[in-house]
């Protein structure tokens, strides 16, 4: 991938990379001062008429550099649907739909956001009148795609692929091959992404229209505003520790905002009720709560009426939230990537912050896999053990309540529900399905491999 110096920047202006004078000022307006790297390099050869794949640090504007000349080019030529951005989480979505509809607003931009947790039927009303912008995640648009033929997507003039690497590498293949079959071949296809991946790299390779391609020349890769540390502990005290730092930081920092990214649902779940009990206020997003719940726990928080997100990894892409001074890590992320966009969620438009990972006697590989990965060292971070241990019973016991609590609301039971429905839907057979993933897990425990998606071209 081409690698251009990150220049510096602060005596150009929006209207010098070649957008017109009311996008320039619409920037202005919205905060905009001046362009970042990534937005400085891409912009100019989206508005040639290139293909692009833009890599750079979370917080670096991603997100006007692809939406910026998309609106130059719409306002030249405006229909709808003009341009199609695919993004793997819900939330995203809707963060990018804000910024297009900010930025769009002199031209009177129509943008329709397409997701799952929500009326397919009114979506599909929506998207049949024909707005400028889709914005979608890939399951949701390919079940419209193949269920109703009311709306054609052959005439966009730009693909954008969101958080690429995700979209790419995760387990989105079948959806996206949908996707791409219903695009015209002539078009515009951006791919954007804070980390870099072999798979992104065979593309540009093997792309028939050799694209521009930019990616941050800085070696580490998260950003030096950044404070990285970790707290080592035994396993069976992390909750008390993470009560701990939690209220000690709340009380010297009453106007920061914290987001706690954990690795499964179901702890997320209970993370945030042991938080509510213990007299700390917050708000979770998972995929098992219902998408209405979802946004309005990210609009209690980006409006500081709570000041603490528990969050799984679909809080983890893209989302901006300046108040977020600090990312705790309950659990340390098995992809080195994965840690580089949950802590990329502070620390962001050089604005300072800090992260903080709770590490356990079985963590060690994992976090020198993540040093290895960011070129940087964690920094241990003191907490006073005596303190910790205060407070232990009580936290255990507010856990153990907290379970209980859950089991008997049957969590998870709205998940299996559909995961059968699903199945019925397929044609398969439920419990032969089951026990077939049951006894291939028994057989080779440990030649068990991560989804990596089903092969596909972008064309």
């Amino acid at each position: 991938m081409a690698d251009t110096t990150d220049r510096d920047t602060r005596d150009v202006n929006f209207s010098d990379l070649g957008l017109s004078l009311w996008l320039s000022t619409q920037c202005k307006a919205v905060g905009l001062g001046n362009p970042t790297p990534i937005q400085f390099n891409c912009i100019p050869a989206i508005l040639k008429g290139q293909d692009c794949i833009g890599c750079a640090k979370t917080g670096s504007g991603k997100t006007a550099a692809f939406a910026l000349p998309i609106l130059q080019k719409l306002a030249e030529d405006p229909f709808g649907i003009f341009a199609l951005i695919i993004t793997p989480t819900r939330e995203l979505a809707f963060q990018i739909a804000e910024q297009f509809q900010v930025l769009g607003k002199p031209i009177g931009i129509r943008v329709v956001t397409i997701t799952g947790g929500l009326d397919m039927m009114q979506q599909g009303l929506d998207i049949t009148e024909r707005p400028h912008i889709v914005i979608s995640t890939p399951g949701r648009l390919a079940d419209h795609l193949e269920s109703c033929k009311t709306f054609s997507l052959k005439k966009i003039k730009f693909l954008v692929l969101d958080e690429a690497d995700r979209l790419l590498e995760d387990d989105f293949g079948e959806q996206l091959q949908v996707i791409f079959s219903a695009l015209p071949q002539k078009r515009q296809t951006l791919l954007f992404s804070a980390t870099i991946t072999e798979t992104l790299k065979q593309l540009q390779e093997v792309a028939m229209n050799k694209p521009f391609s930019w990616q941050s020349s800085s070696e580490v890769i998260t950003v030096e505003q950044l404070d990285q540390r970790y707290v080592l502990m035994s396993a069976d005290v992390k909750d008390a520790y993470l009560i701990h730092i939690l209220t000690k930081y709340t009380s010297e920092n009453d106007k920061s905002s914290i987001m706690i990214f954990t690795n499964t649902c179901k702890y997320c779940q209970i993370l945030a009720m042991m938080c509510r009990e213990l007299g700390l206020p917050c708000v979770a997003i998972h995929s098992m709560l219902p998408q209405k719940q979802r946004l309005a726990a990210l609009a209690k928080f980006k409006s500081n009426q709570v000041k603490v997100l528990i969050a799984t990894d679909v809080a983890s892409r893209g989302l901006d939230i300046p108040t977020v001074d600090l990312i705790i890590n309950h659990n340390v992320p098995t992809r080195p990537k994965d840690y580089v966009h949950r802590v990329g969620r502070t620390a962001r438009a050089g604005r300072g912050g800090m992260s903080m990972t709770l590490v356990t006697q079985f963590d060690i590989k994992l976090v020198h896999a993540i040093e290895d990965f960011i070129n940087t060292k964690l920094v241990v971070y003191k907490v006073q053990e005596k303190e910790v241990m205060k407070i232990l019973t009580e936290v255990a016991v507010t856990r153990r309540e907290a379970e209980i609590k859950l089991d008997e609301q049957d969590f998870g039971e709205k998940k299996e529900i559909n995961k059968r429905k699903r199945l019925m839907i397929e044609g398969k057979d439920q419990d032969k399905e089951g026990r077939s993933k049951k006894s291939k897990v028994n057989k080779n425990p440990k030649k068990r491999k991560k989804p990596t998606g089903k092969k596909f071209s972008l064309s």
